[in-house]
């Protein structure tokens, strides 16, 4: 029997089979639109469903799309498991004085980034946010920001001011046109965002922590960000072990 785990996000559902050895298999991607419901059935098939046993699944995204990959799981799972954050698990403290506030990506993030090493860890998501999280090698979170992603600040500029675009451009230290200048400004106030918190995150633990990127946006970071490591499915894995561990915790 096949467990799967899902990642609702604000813009796409990420999916995987978790094999028993807690390994993820092969990461599907399924925008939400009119289609999601034939998307999903090709990822996972009535013939596949059968051998499914249950599916966990994390959620960021509205009650509506939420409801309707719950809907549809319904009649694919036997059972079906939402995580929450928890004050602890897996060698993770969370720093929030009410953990459940914050988010379960964030939350799940961080089990990922401490099952993959216990050291000073700096875990930046990339999706409709910019989400930072300081995990120390004791596996205290330390706290973290939040701030618009860089298509984000785009899309709020256009809707402000409909002269400018929402995409184009390239990231220049000095841009001489307009899509380059709204590229560079957006990319670089969240380099800028994660630069100063690698400043502070050093001042804090007297080392500076390892880089950790993930989510939709991460990737177009990447250049300006050296020695950084992009790991796309870091919450599907965290996910993987919220499975082998958070329902009996």
């Amino acid at each position: 029997m096949t467990q799967w785990v899902f990642d609702l996000g604000n813009s796409r559902v990420k999916c995987a089979a978790l094999h028993a050895d807690g390994t993820l298999g092969h990461v599907q991607a399924v925008a939400y639109d009119e289609g999601l419901v034939a998307s999903l059935d090709a990822v996972l098939p009535p013939a596949m469903a059968r051998e499914a046993s249950a599916a966990v699944v994390a959620s960021v995204a509205s009650p509506a799309r939420t409801a309707a990959v719950i809907d549809w799981l319904t009649t694919r799972v036997g059972a079906i498991s939402l995580p929450r954050t928890q004050p602890a698990l897996a060698g993770v403290r969370i720093a929030y004085d009410e953990p459940a506030r914050l988010g379960v990506d964030r939350f799940l993030a961080l089990l990922a980034a401490r099952r993959r090493a216990a050291r000073n860890w700096l875990v930046v998501g990339v999706g409709t946010a910019v989400t930072v999280d300081l995990l120390d090698a004791q596996g205290l979170h330390r706290g973290g920001r939040i701030a618009p992603s860089p298509q984000l600040m785009r899309e709020s500029l256009q809707a402000a001011a409909g002269q400018l675009p929402a995409t184009g451009g390239h990231y220049v230290e000095f841009a001489t046109d307009t899509l380059d200048a709204l590229a560079s400004g957006c990319d670089g106030a969240a380099l800028g965002l994660v630069e100063r918190s690698l400043l502070q995150a050093e001042d804090t633990l007297g080392e500076r922590p390892a880089l950790l990127l993930h989510g939709g946006g991460a990737a177009g970071l990447m250049p300006w960000l050296p020695g950084a490591a992009l790991v796309p499915s870091l919450v599907l894995e965290g996910l993987a072990v919220w499975a082998q561990l958070g329902s009996d915790a």
